[in-house]
């Protein structure tokens, strides 16, 4: 494997590289940076890291489409008990992360944990599909979803125009991009302001069923259970969308080295987030059923729309303008922190060395950043995002559940590396077990779109070779990669 030499560079008089394989004085050894070292600063408090946290998580899934889970229930009961599971089985995963990030206390997140337990070549593998197809694919989905709520309002006796939906994805795009190449500091408190408002966008929807309830509206709450019956094959889905809606609880591991105090603040952020995401997401389905029958909600394109067009007549119209806020949000905290991951890489010798230099006034990773932005236009407009998902996102669960293993594997291996945060064994097998089982699933269920997510994925296995491994470039390669 080829590293980086461990030298401070200069590139054009704007930016530092960071030091190689990870040790930065400033954020491992709790000493302070060598004069004319520049790092990435502990910038990220408790109330960030919860902003991250619940500000990725909490996108455009719990406002327009939460049927996924019902119409593989078959009832209400059965929905929301899958709902509070999954909440449940997510903060045992963000319980295990908790421990990673706190007796590894590097940033970069799956890539970093995986380097450290299984080796490199995993590790890269990660990081190439992560780079190439799912985090371009994952934030142009997500940005469509805000483009086309923030044009609601002025479209509402009318179709919106695609061109004008990807225009302005495209701004929005462009934005988070800026925002989190130009401030650490200013990206970290729109995102506080995203998060208050996602959480004001959830309470617009639980205080009205809240009401509901108190007036004795639960008809649709009677024989709870009664209904279809959930298939052999159903069940597992439902458990599969409900820990993709959870997804996202994983980001503050990748801002590792920017947590202040992360012994502390990793696994309070991580617990505090989680219970209110799962309290916030079982109730908002519980207020959804106090006004829409289970048919309706089947039948509903946008739920949280649905439902305040009943109850609260022309303030509806706020409800878009939250949803695209909500979506702002996940671009802007999945951005901040998957760029991370893309700095550690090349920091590591994975990724070109341009990507682990940092700005030397504004301390960002800057081309870490904006990497993204001409993978994630061409995978705007050109790509077909959905199928791309679809292909990947076996992918992600196969490797957080090697995450997870790998804290296993860690215990017997180092078992004396110290671990100021730890949790019970029983956690972390469970939730790889859970984690393997979906991937086993997803193998079964839809054979074609898994077999191409999976031969996409071991393109990576000679892409390692080829980047990584061969010492014999010509010079012209070495220097397209940066070496």
């Amino acid at each position: 494997m080829v590293r980086k030499a461990a030298v401070t560079t200069v590139s054009n008089g704007s930016y530092l590289q960071g030091q190689a394989n990870g040790r930065l004085p400033s954020m491992d050894s709790g000493q302070p940076a060598p004069e004319g070292k520049v790092v990435l600063k502990k910038k990220v408090t408790l109330l960030r890291g919860i902003s991250i946290i619940i500000g990725t998580i909490i996108g455009a899934g719990i406002f327009i489409s939460p049927k996924g889970i019902l119409k593989n229930t078959g009832s209400v009961g059965m929905s929301l008990t899958v709902w509070t599971v999954c909440g449940i089985l997510s903060l045992f995963g963000a319980l295990c992360y908790a421990e990673l990030g706190t007796c590894i206390k590097k940033s970069g997140g799956h890539y970093t944990y995986i380097l450290e337990a299984f080796g490199p070549l995993p590790a890269f593998v990660r990081v190439w599909v992560e780079l190439l197809v799912i985090r371009p694919a994952a934030t142009a989905v997500i940005s469509l979803a805000f483009g086309r709520y923030i044009l609601e309002p002025f479209f509402m006796q009318c179709e919106i125009p695609e061109l004008a939906i990807k225009l302005i994805t495209a701004v929005g795009i462009t934005l988070v991009m800026v925002l989190n190449s130009t401030s650490v500091s200013w990206s970290a408190r729109i995102q506080i302001f995203l998060t208050f408002c996602k959480l004001v966008a959830i309470l617009i929807i639980v205080v009205p069923g809240v009401i509901q309830l108190i007036k004795g509206e639960t008809q649709h709450f009677k024989n709870a259970f009664a209904g279809n019956d959930a298939s052999v094959m159903g069940l597992p889905l439902a458990f599969y969308s409900g820990m993709y809606a959870y997804s996202g609880w994983f980001y503050l591991n990748f801002v590792t080295e920017e947590v202040e105090n992360p012994e502390k603040n990793i696994p309070l952020a991580i617990c505090i987030s989680m219970i209110i995401v799962t309290v916030g997401y079982v109730l908002t389905n519980v207020a959804y059923f106090t006004t829409i029958s289970a048919g309706e909600l089947l039948l509903s394109k946008a739920v949280a729309v649905t439902f305040a067009e009943r109850l609260m007549g022309n303030f509806s119209l706020a409800v878009p303008v939250f949803v695209a806020l909500s979506c702002f949000g996940s671009m802007n905290g999945g951005t901040f922190a998957v760029s991370r991951m893309f700095f550690v890489a090349s920091r590591e010798g994975h990724l070109p060395e341009i990507l682990s230099m940092i700005h030397v006034r504004k301390h960002t990773p800057l081309p870490a950043v904006i990497v993204l932005h001409p993978l994630t236009m061409i995978m705007l407009f050109n790509g077909d995002l959905y199928s791309l998902l679809n292909f990947l996102s076996f992918a992600r669960w196969l490797f957080i559940g090697l995450v997870v293993a790998g804290l296993i594997y860690l215990r017997y291996k180092h078992p004396d590396m110290p671990r100021p945060f730890k949790v019970p064994l029983f956690i972390p097998a469970l939730f790889s077990f859970t984690c393997l089982f979906m991937v086993a699933l997803s193998l079964y269920s839809d054979p074609v779109n898994t077999g191409i997510g999976f031969a996409i994925t071991l393109t990576g296995v000679p892409a390692y070779y080829l980047f990584i491994v061969w010492d014999k470039k010509p010079r012209w390669f070495r220097k397209l990669l940066g070496k």
